[in-house]
């Protein structure tokens, strides 16, 4: 009888260890205790949390969310319990994952409340600082592209903020931009990078009503789901080649497929997060990437995620 190895897909995040290298994506059915505790009993390696704010928000009007074939727009606006919440559901919740915090204040100085509130728990593993969401009225990407302004930001954060933290960066279309945010991030130790976000700054169009397909900014919205993934990987490999390597990256953006979860390792990613087909097929998503990433690597004859991390071959 021929036994088959085991294959290894867990990853390691700057010490921070995961059983399975596939979590949730911020953001997708992870904003109340019933989505958390279904998180927490699914087969996904960590548990991520709505990106939250100080106080809870309702959010953007709907409809705000939308799905077709080929990907997703939505302007959900943060929907969120607020911070409290978060740490208060963590503190009082008997569970053996990582639990990585993710917090997107409306401000720079709401960012440091947070952090400083994050700062005094025991119960995350770490915050994952979303410097990229698109879908805030009247409020740009804050930090994500601002070049000038984020190295001062982080310079601040690391005076007081001392447990492992994460940021996540919206995408970036040009090789020069990824090159300076990776020189500012290669400056302070930070934890892990997390990217993309969606596509800011998307529309689609219902041709029989001839009109938008969510309410909140003129239709204008985040586009996630397989129809990103060329641009998740661009940047998951460039800022591969640019990050120190002491800077792990989780890579998102249109996984559908254990096929995807290996071209975002092979492009230098140590973890995955989902989010679009999060959505679409609920926790038990995580059973069947797991499973198709684990019969994948079986074909390709690999013990462990470690064995390609970042190995794309090139002409």
């Amino acid at each position: 009888m021929i036994m088959k190895k085991k294959i290894d897909i867990s990853a390691n995040i700057n010490g921070i260890q995961l059983a399975s290298c596939i979590m949730n994506a911020s953001g997708v059915l992870c904003t109340t205790k019933e989505d958390l505790n279904k998180l927490i009993i699914s087969s996904s390696g960590a548990v991520v949390t709505k990106s939250c704010t100080l106080k809870p928000r309702k959010g953007n009007l709907e409809p705000r969310y939308f799905e077709w074939n080929m990907g997703s727009i939505n302007s959900m606006g943060l929907p969120n319990l607020g911070i409290d919440f978060y740490l208060d559901f963590l503190e009082k919740t008997n569970h053996q994952k990582p639990f990585f915090l993710s917090i997107s204040g409306l401000s720079i100085e709401e960012n440091y409340l947070l952090l400083h509130k994050a700062n005094l728990s025991s119960h995350i593993s770490a915050v994952e600082l979303n410097l990229s969401c698109p879908n805030i009225i009247g409020k740009d990407q804050i930090l994500g592209y601002d070049f000038n302004n984020i190295s001062n930001f982080l310079e601040k954060i690391f005076k007081f903020y001392k447990k492992p933290l994460g940021i996540k960066l919206p995408p970036y279309f040009e090789n020069m931009h990824i090159q300076k945010m990776a020189f500012i991030l290669n400056k302070y130790p930070i934890s892990f990078v997390t990217c993309i976000n969606s596509l800011p700054n998307g529309l689609f169009i219902d041709i029989n009503k001839e009109t938008v397909v969510i309410q909140p900014k003129m239709g204008f919205g985040g586009i996630g789901g397989k129809t990103i993934k060329p641009f998740a990987l661009a940047n998951i490999r460039q800022f591969y080649t640019f990050l120190r390597k002491g800077i792990p990256i989780i890579g998102c953006g249109g996984i559908c497929s254990g096929e995807d979860i290996f071209e975002h390792i092979l492009c230098g990613a140590s973890a995955v997060q989902i989010g679009t087909q999060f959505i679409k097929e609920g926790v038990s998503i995580f059973d069947r990437l797991r499973k198709e990433l684990v019969d994948l690597l079986q074909k390709k004859k690999y013990t462990s995620i470690n064995r390609f991390i970042g190995k794309l071959n090139v002409f």
